[in-house]
């Protein structure tokens, strides 16, 4: 599985890179048909300026989540736990 990390109109730190890699490098254990994850990191106007978005790409299908917070280590936290909802049901959809 690839994961494929985009910041726009800013350079995001390896610091940051490493824990996108480790929180969903671990969503494999949820489904293992994951073929892809693309997460695009960019900065809002607001107060909540973060904003993460995740594409999960699984056979015939591409899951997406989009999260805003303070940070961009709560976003992707929150992401991560939306998506390892949605892949269990999608296991459990698969082996029906």
């Amino acid at each position: 599985m690839e994961i494929r990390v985009q910041s726009i109109k800013f350079n995001a730190d390896q610091k940051l890179l490493d824990f996108i890699d480790k929180k969903f490098s671990r969503i494999e254990k949820f489904y293992d048909a994951v073929t892809g994850v693309d997460v695009a990191l960019s900065l809002l106007p607001d107060h909540e300026n973060k904003c993460v978005k995740v594409q999960v790409a699984i056979p015939g299908r591409t899951i997406v989540v989009e999260k805003n917070a303070k940070t961009f280590e709560d976003a992707v936290v929150d992401c991560a736990d939306i998506l390892k909802e949605k892949l269990v049901k999608e296991k459990e959809k698969r082996a029906e």
